[in-house]
């Protein structure tokens, strides 16, 4: 409902101020700030929630070998899934060649893109935090990780020492939860406060224009969505579909949004109502988000040869493949920087010596492009976190939905499982 109220509220405010590119920016920001307020909402909790859930999720997990086991199958999982997304990418615009016959000009313009960021040896030294209060106010999700592994690791090892420190980290756990629902009660607004802000701007005729490129990106996204699926359905069967069932919302918000980041605790949530345990989802989904990102991975090779095409630039398939490869590496840092595809598409092409300038060529639509490809993102961290789950034998049977008794108190579980499973440690 939020998605088709933006929409029909955008265009009608296009027709009313769309004339007067100011007013219509100012109309716009207003509209914007829904959405800007609740990213900031989900900024506030993403840090402690990722911290408590990830270091209890550690601290139950028993020993060592089993972390180390279930981050050797995660990996070996994101490193299959980056090298089918790219080379997907790159196979679809070959094949539709979006960019040719636009005879692009170079004139050796700024891209308007910083680039700096993007650097494999500041990545390597940016994983590992100097502080924590640090990674947690710039919400740095990788360096979170890394010493939420130290410390739920430290944990395991003192053993009974320890139990005081992990029952305030529960609570903690369950505190944020109950946080995150509350924040997730503005998802409807921040949708349409998004959607109608793009295109009070732009108008329904930023498709038309691009229409192509636009097009052809989400038929090719579309079958990285079929592989994916066929992918997860090998390992879950037929729960695969209801998989997709319980994920349609978290998939919706980042779609919406174009930020994985709000769709990050409505999918922790689906995730323990479809039977994957907190000391999975919590370990594996952080590790998603910073390395597994399917739908960027797949642009960063399809925008790249869509510029060269536009500017008639034949690339010999072995330039191609070289890309393809290179990209495989420069976008796993690619989580902590603003506009992250766009920096590894603009550092791709510099170091090729493709037209950098091209960048601004596709920023009109670029919004659009980010929707489909945050919603695949969340998509391939979803499954990827269910068939680990199972490839562990850990998957347990779905939630049911949730229908209270006439003489019960009028409130729902919103995280029933993981209360279960709170309650059962608490006994252990």
């Amino acid at each position: 409902m939020g998605m088709v109220a933006g929409i029909l509220t955008g265009f009608l405010a296009n027709l009313w101020v769309g004339g007067d590119k100011t007013l219509a920016k100012d109309v716009a920001g207003y509209f914007h700030l829904l959405a800007d307020i609740f990213l900031h909402l989900i900024k506030m909790i993403i840090a402690p929630l990722v911290f408590s859930t990830l270091v209890a999720g550690i601290a139950h997990m028993g020993d060592s070998a089993a972390l180390g086991r279930i981050g050797g199958r995660a990996l070996a999982w994101f490193i299959i899934a980056s090298l089918i997304s790219l080379t997907l990418g790159l196979i679809f615009v070959n094949f539709f060649a979006p960019g040719e016959g636009l005879n692009l000009v170079r004139s050796g313009a700024e891209s308007g893109v910083n680039t700096e960021a993007l650097n494999f040896k500041d990545f390597v030294l940016h994983v590992f935090p100097t502080s924590m209060v640090g990674a947690m106010a710039e919400n740095s999700i990788l360096q979170i990780v890394v010493f939420s592994l130290f410390v739920g690791v430290a944990l395991t090892a003192i053993g009974d020492r320890g139990k005081p420190i992990i029952t305030v980290i529960e609570a903690m756990v369950e505190l944020m939860l109950q946080v995150t629902g509350y924040v997730m009660r503005m998802a409807p607004f921040a949708v349409f406060g998004a959607l109608a802000s793009a295109i009070t701007t732009e108008g329904l005729g930023v498709l038309k224009t691009f229409g192509e490129l636009v097009g052809e990106f989400y038929l090719s996204l579309f079958a990285l969505w079929i592989i994916l699926c066929c992918a997860g359905a090998l390992f879950l069967g037929r729960r695969m579909g209801k998989l997709l069932k319980y994920v349609r919302e978290p998939l919706l918000i980042a779609f919406s949004t174009a930020s994985s980041e709000a769709a990050y605790p409505k999918m922790l949530e689906q995730l323990d109502r479809f039977g994957v345990p907190r000391r999975i989802y919590s370990f594996v989904l952080p590790l998603g988000y910073s390395f597994n990102l399917d739908g960027s991975m797949m642009y960063s090779t399809f925008a790249t040869i869509f510029i060269a095409q536009a500017y008639g630039i034949d690339l010999p398939i072995a330039t191609q493949i070289t890309i393809l490869l290179v990209l495989m590496v420069t976008s796993k840092g690619i989580a902590a920087v603003p506009r992250a595809s766009l920096v590894v598409v603009a550092a791709t092409l510099g170091q090729f010596d493709l037209p950098v300038e091209g960048i601004a060529f596709i920023l009109a639509v670029d919004h659009f492009m980010d929707m489909g490809r945050t919603a695949t993102n969340v998509l391939g961290n979803a499954i990827a976190t269910s068939v680990i789950t199972k490839w562990e034998g850990m998957l347990e049977v779905e939630e049911p939905d949730y229908v209270p008794h006439p003489k019960a108190p009028a409130h729902t579980p919103a995280h029933g499982r993981a209360g279960l499973e709170l309650a059962s440690d608490m006994v252990e």
